[in-house]
């Protein structure tokens, strides 16, 4: 199977036709020039060393090599590389915070960029554990399932936003408890999660739903991200601009703050650490060493296929018809007679 990795190059293909067209145009006009000076026939004749047919294949030698150039800008892929990985770690879900709080700016640019941009670095310094993606605001869903891709998730991270879940709020126990489900259920270890959000909620009971996920073996870190004395909650319009600040019924400015304290007590309760998110992002860098110190088991193995590169190929054929074109002259072989007296 082909398939090409950047498709907007081959709309550089319609530079053939119109190479073509502008050769046919030279063609013509240099016969036209021609018949200025004198008679066709007799020009003609003065020109019988010049090929018309070395001339075209010239011509052909210079498109196809434009169309192979063409081809391998588009990056063809073909076939699958196979690969049997095999892996220890731990499994590890990165629950994030989506509610509309997070869109306040007292860290910046503002609370949910940060923490995107924290968990790409921690999923960079992965090696073997598997990562999964939990995204939550007035309910929780699975954003990516635990994988070894960490491509895939960090793909998955980057369409995290406020509009991804309608419904509003803050539900932490939601998150802890899809994230119970979410590991395997027969395994009471190698499981992690770190849940990353400013600590408001505001529906169900995250420190049941924390002492659920310590039976099951869980251990939580908590990020808090935001400042205790809290931060408007700015709106923006479709065009991205500022159109003010959220209100509550009473027309009042809402404030949003960092609840620490149950972020500590949930992160405590399975045996977990509670960090408050900073500018050097280095609270991430900490919980991957604390990770790193548990014991790991062999997560899976797995058999992933991968398109090869193959625009080598068809830059070589460029070159070598580029390269054969410049050594082919216009004009034909002269055989010389000798004729003398002996």
């Amino acid at each position: 199977m082909i398939r090409f990795d950047n498709l907007l190059y081959l709309h550089l293909l319609w530079l053939i036709p119109l190479l073509i067209v502008f050769f046919v145009f030279v063609f013509r006009w240099k016969k036209k020039a021609m018949a200025r000076f004198g008679s066709l026939e007799l020009i003609q004749k003065l020109t019988l060393s010049i090929s018309r047919k070395r001339q075209v294949w010239k011509i052909v030698l210079i498109v196809a090599s434009i169309m192979f150039m063409v081809f391998s800008l588009a990056k063809p892929q073909i076939g699958t590389k196979l690969e049997q990985v095999k892996r220890e770690g731990v499994n590890i879900i990165m629950a994030i915070d989506v509610s509309l709080s997070m869109i306040a700016e007292d860290i910046k640019p503002n609370r949910l960029e940060k923490a995107k941009h924290a968990v790409a670095k921690f999923i960079d310094l992965l090696e073997g554990d598997r990562v999964g993606l939990i995204a939550f605001a007035g309910e929780a869903f699975v954003q990516c399932p635990l994988t070894l891709d960490y491509g895939a998730a960090n793909m998955f991270l980057d369409i995290m936003d406020t509009d991804l879940i309608p419904t509003p709020g803050t539900a932490i126990s939601e998150a802890i408890l899809l994230a119970t489900k979410t590991f395997e259920q027969r395994e009471r270890k190698h499981k992690v999660l770190v849940l990353i959000t400013d600590g408001e909620d505001h529906k169900g009971e995250p420190l049941k739903a924390a002492e659920i996920a310590e039976k099951e073996g869980i251990v939580i870190y908590t990020v808090g991200v935001g400042s205790v004395g809290g931060d408007p909650i700015p709106l923006y319009n479709k065009s991205g601009r500022n159109v003010g600040f959220k209100k509550d019924r009473e027309g009042q400015v809402v404030t949003s703050k960092l609840d620490e304290l149950t972020l500590e007590k949930i992160a405590l309760q399975t045996g977990g650490k509670y960090y408050r998110a900073s500018g050097s992002e280095s609270e991430l860098d900490r919980i991957y060493d604390e990770i790193a110190k548990m014991e790991k088991k062999e997560l899976a193995s797995l058999k992933f296929s991968q398109y090869e590169d193959r625009f080598q190929y068809l830059l070589i054929f460029a070159i070598v018809f580029l390269a054969i074109e410049f050594f082919i002259s216009e004009r034909k072989k002269v055989k010389v007679e000798w004729r003398g007296r002996f």
